[in-house]
C-alpha cells in the first residue's frame, strides 16, 4: 500500500463539514490520489460518463446553458 501524507486544500463549508467524518476523508484522498495520478483528467470514468451524458442532452436539443441551469437548480435543491 503506498504511504499516504496529509496536506490541506480549500474547499466549500458544506465540503468541509462532511469531511470531518474520517471514514468519508479516507475515501476522498484516494479519489483524489486516483485523479491527480492519471496523465489526463479527462480519463477519469465519471467525467466519460458526464461528457456521454451531456452529448445525450445536446442531441435532444438542449443547449449548454439549458445543462448548466438545470444543473444548478438540481444542486440548489440538495442544498435544502
Amino acid at each position: 500500500m503506498d504511504e499516504t501524507v496529509r496536506i490541506e486544500i480549500e474547499v466549500t463549508e458544506e465540503a468541509a463539514s462532511i469531511l470531518r467524518d474520517e471514514a468519508r476523508r479516507r475515501s476522498v484522498g484516494r479519489m483524489v490520489s486516483e485523479l491527480v495520478s492519471r496523465k489526463s483528467p479527462d480519463d477519469h470514468p465519471l467525467r466519460r460518463i458526464f461528457a456521454q451524458i451531456k452529448r445525450e442532452a445536446r442531441a435532444d436539443g438542449l443547449t449548454d446553458k439549458e445543462i448548466e441551469a438545470e444543473l444548478k437548480r438540481h444542486r440548489a435543491e440538495r442544498r435544502r
